[in-house]
């Protein structure tokens, strides 16, 4: 057995293809569930809507054996990433009259919504994996320890995979937190994490909740779930939208570009602000994912007002380089006169009010 093929590289090609990919795990069919009667509910799993534009994603050995096999180059950073070190008092400070984000990395973030505080997709751990020893690790500390957050009122998740739906984190939050926000099927994997079935509000697309303020919908997405290989799609996978004081946030969660987003666009008249997935991207999965091109048309599609880049520099997902996504969507926004927002990891962004954004990249290797 050569070196490519050992015990460890076979591990972190499990995980990557499990977690990350679009693989093709079988499907019991036969089945009684609670979610029959969601649209997206097909075959005893959930489902994409049909999209004769999408491409389709390699197999899933030739997948597999290109995370085994197959060299990477600049997929992590050598230098150090910036990160703007954040503690309480800064967070009491912040006007709460208005809505504020965080970037706690990838795709984290800590908001204060109109004085109330709120985590979409928290990943804490030092890997996003179900291993702590093994699997994609993080390239810069939080800027805030999860044992410093201030008190959460809500929680919000797009999908189950590792690099979103992080166990220790959600363990840890279990009963710090008033109110979980997640797709169809994703309750079940908080209540085994301890959080109490009572918090928990499950949405199906286009349904909406209210807590706190807060006004909040989940959206489609075109994506996939599971977090083993015999749980393939049955929970659903989610974009959302915020509505807090008079202003709308989207976030994309993860998905590759489909019409769903002018639909959304079209139905809410626009946002104030719109958090694009931007990063592990690969012409072997082109339907799960977007490139930096494609989040831009997803952006000018949802009519958004400022384009806040997201699911990049945190963690080795893909075979681009690390700053890939950023160099493309900077330059696309630019020849596009699109306002871009490509915050330093833990900087705070005020919503509607005007900033000069940097790339902060720039140089690094």
């Amino acid at each position: 057995m050569t070196t490519a093929l050992s015990r460890a590289a076979t591990a972190a090609l499990a995980l990557a293809a499990w977690t990350l990919l679009a693989g093709c795990a079988s499907r019991v069919q036969a089945c009684e569930s609670p979610y029959a009667a969601s649209p997206q509910f097909k075959d005893c799993g959930f489902s994409n809507p049909p999209n004769p534009d999408a491409l389709p994603s390699a197999g899933s050995w030739k997948i597999w054996s290109r995370f085994l096999l197959e060299a990477k180059t600049g997929t992590v950073p050598t230098d150090p990433i910036p990160v703007q070190a954040l503690d309480g008092a800064q967070l009491s400070a912040l006007d709460p009259q208005a809505n504020h984000l965080v970037r706690l990395g990838h795709s984290s973030h800590l908001l204060k919504l109109q004085g109330r505080y709120w985590l979409i997709d928290p990943v804490f751990s030092e890997r996003a994996s179900p291993f702590q020893w093994l699997g994609p690790r993080r390239f810069h500390p939080p800027p805030i320890a999860l044992e410093q957050l201030p008190p959460i009122a809500g929680l919000i998740l797009s999908h189950d995979h590792y690099d979103h739906l992080d166990t220790a984190t959600i363990g840890y939050l279990a009963q710090r937190v008033q109110r979980y926000f997640v797709p169809l099927g994703v309750k079940a994997r908080l209540v085994e994490l301890g959080v109490p079935a009572e918090r928990v509000t499950e949405l199906d697309w286009w349904q909406q909740a209210q807590f706190d303020g807060v006004e909040l919908t989940a959206t489609p997405a075109q994506h996939f779930s599971g977090r083993t290989l015999n749980d393939r799609d049955r929970t659903l996978w989610a974009s959302w939208v915020i509505q807090s004081g008079g202003q709308r946030i989207f976030y994309s969660g993860d998905s590759g570009y489909f019409k769903g987003f002018r639909e959304i666009g079209e139905r809410f008249g626009g946002f104030d602000l719109a958090m694009m997935e931007n990063g592990a991207y690969d012409a072997y999965w082109p339907a799960v994912h977007m490139t930096p091109e494609q989040s831009v048309q997803a952006f000018e599609d949802l009519r958004g007002k400022v384009l806040f880049s997201v699911h990049n520099s945190t963690f080795d997902l893909a075979f681009h380089t690390w700053h890939d996504p950023l160099d493309r969507i900077a330059d696309l926004s630019e020849a596009r006169k699109i306002t871009l927002a490509t915050p330093v990891i833990g900087e705070v962004l005020t919503v509607g009010r005007p900033r000069t954004n940097v790339r902060w990249w720039a140089g690094l290797k």
